[in-house]
């Protein structure tokens, strides 16, 4: 993915009463961090039924291989949660943990527990008329949708993340964006294109001359061809897109507290890239990133905000052997089978290995990616023709469940902790999550500030004025805009200063074209500060001149106020002379 420059050049247009601050204090004051972290699990006896009935006491929990008390407890059965259950921390090794500065920490309330799906739909790798099989059951099956439920849809087409639809429980609103959603134009021709332009190549390269050498002598060498490394290349860049695409989506819906899931529509992930380009033929080696490290930060920002992962095969059924047609269609109580499990409890799948039961080796890998993700995050994922029953088996999957939390004794540190939850009954298998990532508040601003940029205006967010002036060319080729921001005082903590209010903020700055190149994004610190209190409702004028290289036609503005952790953003289609 190509790189677009950004450049800003800040003027501060003070705004009556109000200018910028020479001396202010770097902090404002400090905030208590009360935290828990959560664990949702599923309990089956060796026959896979669930086990319910369960208490504090049976279970054991470690992070990062050492005992915790287990400090909150409830047991959700058929969507209704019961009294929760106080720990039995006398069962565990550890020393009982208290909640940061004493405070208790709220757990899952006595009586409905509502679910809250989040529906991403990867425009980018899939055919229209694949995708829309999915997106067809998820509507037929919305009457599924309980009381307290919610479900909010968005969807990428490499480009821009758009938000079809935000939280909303009325099924008839939720049909009319799931059409709008089947309406959407899809990219996965190209990514079918490119691949079809790679076994054409590949078969050129693979003729013999005269004295039966190769047309390309590449093709011989250990790993991967010149050719399968442009492939591959561009394929991990895709794929990292729709990854950052996914992740900024959880990010913008991170707020609903309660059971989250994400019904992840992928169109055609494969989990090694190296095994996916060269058919198995290759000996492995470290060219390319392999599936943990492309997928580990969807897997990690799931599990840091408490989402469930259900990912979707779109593609479906791929090999010739077993096309679609020829199997019985599925029901919500008789799902099509899926194939072979991972490689054992705590393992990814193995790159280049023929990942279960039949199909060619490219859908397996596929598949290998969305059983990876779902094994990380506690989930299941749906294979084949169950793809048109998503909602309906994730549902079912998440309708009982334990809930267990605790609350860490160290500091948000930006590392990843492994989860080890099980029974003190051998007979019993637990399915959960098995790490999470404590970020740290830096690593979490950024991550919050950067999915609003890639969202535009996403959910929660405060509008913010925003007008855009006539771009001039210059003669090094790079283009300015000048650019006026209203900035709101509902965004602002505004605190006093001596005989003055400041206030402190950040704004960021997005660049993008229609190809889903990005811009990096530049910091921009402004304190503002007044002689009196700002009056809420209104806006402080800001203007700056942004300079771009590149074929860049969108731009988002992203204001944020670390204080208060509010962020207001505006966005505009940009004309280039």
């Amino acid at each position: 993915m190509r790189r677009l420059l950004i450049l800003l050049l800040p003027l501060l247009v003070v705004a009556p009463g109000v200018r910028a601050a020479d001396d202010v204090p770097p902090s404002f004051g400090e905030s208590i961090d009360v935290r828990v972290v959560n664990v949702e699990a599923v309990v089956t006896d060796r026959q896979g039924n669930r086990v319910t009935g369960l208490k504090p006491e049976d279970f054991r929990l470690r992070v990062d291989g050492k005992e915790v008390p287990v400090e909150y407890f409830s047991e959700v059965r058929d969507g209704e949660a019961g009294p929760a259950a106080p720990p039995a921390a006398a069962q565990s090794e550890a020393p009982p943990a208290k909640a940061a500065g004493g405070a208790a920490v709220q757990g899952l309330a006595e009586g409905r527990v509502g679910t809250y799906y989040l529906v991403f739909v990867d425009d980018y790798f899939s055919i229209a008329a694949q995708r829309n099989i999915v997106l067809k059951g998820l509507k037929e099956d919305l009457g599924r949708l309980g009381p307290d439920d919610r479900m909010a849809i968005v969807a990428y087409d490499g480009g821009r993340l758009a938000m079809i639809s935000n939280w909303s429980g009325s099924p008839a609103d939720l049909a009319q964006a799931f059409d709008r959603a089947m309406a959407r134009k899809t990219q996965g021709f190209y990514r079918r294109t490119e691949l079809t332009s790679l076994a054409n190549d590949q078969a050129f390269a693979r003729q013999t001359v005269g004295d039966n050498s190769p047309l390309d002598l590449t093709t011989r060498q250990v790993g991967l061809t010149d050719v399968q490394r442009g492939y591959a290349d561009a394929l991990v860049r895709q794929i990292k897109g729709d990854v950052q695409a996914a992740v900024s989506a959880m990010r913008a819906f991170a707020g609903p507290h309660g059971r989250k899931v994400l019904l992840l529509l992928s169109g055609g992930w494969p989990f090694s890239v190296q095994t996916y380009t060269a058919g198995g033929s290759v000996i492995p080696t470290k060219e390319l990133p392999e599936g943990d490290e492309i997928y580990r930060p969807l897997a990690s920002t799931a599990n840091l905000l408490g989402y469930t992962l259900y990912p979707v095969d779109v593609p479906g059924v791929q090999s010739p052997a077993a096309d679609v047609n020829a199997l019985p269609p599925p029901t919500a109580d008789h799902p099509a089978s899926v194939r072979g499990p991972l490689n054992g409890p705590d393992q990814t799948p193995n790159s280049g290995s023929l990942i279960g039961g039949f199909g060619n080796l490219s859908e397996q890998e596929i598949e290998g990616s969305l059983k990876y993700l779902a094994q990380e995050t506690g989930g299941k994922p749906i294979l084949n023709t169950n793809r048109a029953l998503a909602l309906s088996m994730a549902r079912d999957d998440t309708r009982s469940f334990y809930w267990l939390g605790f609350s860490p004794s160290w500091k948000h540190d930006d590392k990843g902790h492994r989860i080890q939850l099980e029974t003190r009954r051998k007979d019993l298998k637990v399915r959960t999550r098995s790490n999470f990532l404590d970020l740290s508040r830096k690593a979490e601003v950024t991550m919050t500030v950067e999915s609003a940029l890639l969202f535009g205006n996403p959910p929660g967010a405060l509008r913010m004025p925003l007008k855009v002036g006539d771009a001039v060319r210059s003669k090094r080729g790079e283009v300015e805009i000048p650019i006026t921001l209203g900035l709101p005082v509902d965004l602002m903590t505004v605190v006093p200063n001596g005989n003055k209010f400041t206030a402190q903020l950040e704004l960021r700055f997005a660049a993008s074209d229609a190809e889903g190149n990005t811009a990096d994004i530049p910091i921009v610190p402004v304190t503002l500060t007044s002689d009196h209190q700002p009056t809420p409702g209104k806006v402080v004028k800001y203007e700056t001149k942004v300079k771009l290289r590149g074929k860049a036609d969108h731009l988002v503005v992203a204001a944020y106020d670390p204080l208060s952790g509010k962020i207001a953003t505006a966005e505009t289609d940009v004309k280039l002379p």
